[in-house]
């Protein structure tokens, strides 16, 4: 898939054009992008808080529009992070997985939760 039929890149365009026509992009800088990126997710993480893991898989209806829409206030702020930034985000995941798997490998860590540097 071409960048110009990937999701991602279309959503990056229409965030872009969505700040200009506000005149919104002087306030997007790396730094206020990434505090409002953390903001956000302090609210994702409001909405679990004090549910059991069980209740945290099964949340209500209601509940769970608001997650999803936490979660997409994070992803409009990371989205326009790397794009101040000039980061492809799936080539970055992408990297990243390739390191995990060499930090973390399936056959000494499966079933454990303990960091690569306690292994």
């Amino acid at each position: 898939m071409g960048k110009e039929n990937n999701p991602l890149h279309e959503l990056k365009h229409t965030l872009r054009d969505f700040a200009r026509e506000r005149d919104w992009d002087q306030f997007h800088s790396p730094k206020n992008l990434s505090m409002a990126l953390i903001a956000e997710a302090a609210e994702l993480v409001e909405q679990f808080q004090w549910l059991t893991q069980e209740e945290s898989r099964n949340l209500p209806e209601e509940k769970l529009k608001q997650v999803e829409e936490e979660l997409a206030d994070i992803l409009i702020y990371l989205v326009r992070l790397a794009d101040k930034l000039n980061i492809d985000l799936i080539e970055a995941a992408r990297e990243k997985i390739r390191i995990n798997e060499q930090k973390y490998p399936a056959e000494k860590v499966r079933g454990k939760s303990k960091k690569y540097s306690e292994y």
